[in-house]
């Protein structure tokens, strides 16, 4: 990678780490590998990670990705998400009969057992996240009774506890670590006695990215975050990036939703990629940015990433054998896929 020329004056400044994390790849690789093991159709509940491009690049090779687990067939195999899910999911597709993947990121399912841990300790549980998000559904779904959710500072000066000195908060992976921060802050102002959890809660990927962001925002006029808009680590990187001191900073799924006028008077071009974004959407960004004169390329190094997880233990079974026998076993209708 070099730095700019004398001759052109205009750079890209390339976050890394940057695009899928382990949790992201364990997921996608878990689809493509039950698709192949066991044939389509593969039934996905929600998106397996926040991307439009790689959603549809499984639908291609056979996964239907449904909003409820009632959507699939009896004797069919359903997989769960990167995001995780509540308990009563789980509950949901043994009533129906269907064989399961769990592909829940691992550093999700450790905020799933905190969850578990400080509820059977009776803390008051203040869950800092989004509403809405699959993620956050999934661990309030852990302890319903004992979580509330805080969706930013904002919403601390409504937050009432049994115990003062039995309160304990957790947060959503993908959150900016600066907002999760100025939260924990807010809070631990109104309870002193807050319990942190025992390690942080928002994913090394989402550090190390926000990091490289932050140290190319100081430089870049512009900043292209390639990743959906419902992607919530992808978002903030966004925010991140104008925090830093970028003039401009925007969301794209694809390189032809670049606006070239975002380029007026733009030397410095920094492009990143959020943690579900496979890195030929961001080859595909340098490529529209090389063509307009931004050639040059300079990585941005934040960290190094090493971590791997193993795939879903339950790709080791016969699941297509299982989910007949739930059907047979437990009665009713419909018939297994081939």
């Amino acid at each position: 990678m070099g730095r700019m020329t004398a001759s052109s004056g205009r750079r890209v400044l390339l976050a890394a780490p940057r695009g899928y994390c382990a949790g992201v790849d364990r997921a996608v690789i878990a689809v493509e590998k039950a698709l192949e093991q066991y044939g389509a159709p593969i039934y996905v509940r929600h998106e397996i990670v926040h991307n439009k491009y790689v959603v549809q690049t499984l639908e291609k090779k056979g996964a239907i990705f449904v909003e409820r687990t009632e959507e699939v067939p009896p004797g069919n195999i359903v997989m769960f998400s990167a995001h995780g899910v509540a308990p009563v999911v789980h509950d949901e597709a043994r009533r129906g009969r269907l064989a399961t993947i769990d592909a829940t990121c691992p550093l999700v399912t450790k905020v799933h057992k905190e969850a578990v841990r400080y509820a059977a300790e009776d803390y008051d549980i203040l869950l800092i996240g989004h509403e809405g998000h699959e993620e956050v559904i999934g661990t309030s779904g852990e302890a319903p009774d004992h979580i509330q959710l805080v969706d930013g500072p904002e919403d601390v000066e409504k937050v009432e506890v049994r115990d003062p000195s039995k309160v304990v908060w957790l947060s959503q992976t993908t959150l900016s670590v600066d907002e999760t921060m100025e939260t924990v802050d807010a809070l631990k102002t109104k309870f002193p006695g807050l319990v942190s959890p025992p390690s942080d809660d928002i994913c090394y990927a989402t550090q190390n990215r926000q990091l490289a962001v932050k140290q190319m925002g100081a430089e870049a006029e512009l900043v292209i975050v390639v990743g959906s808009c419902n992607s919530s680590n992808s978002k903030r990187l966004v925010e991140v990036a104008k925090l830093a001191g970028a003039r401009d900073a925007h969301l794209v799924d694809f390189a032809d939703e670049i606006d070239e006028s975002w380029l007026e008077g733009v030397t410095t071009v920094g492009v990143t990629s959020g943690a579900s974004v496979p890195e030929v959407l961001v080859e595909q960004v340098l490529e529209w940015l090389a063509e307009r004169g931004y050639g040059d390329v300079e990585l941005v190094r934040a960290a190094e990433e090493t971590i791997t997880f193993s795939l879903p233990k339950e790709l080791r079974r016969d699941l297509r054998e299982e989910a007949a026998a739930l059907v047979a076993e437990r009665g009713g209708s419909g018939t297994p896929a081939a």
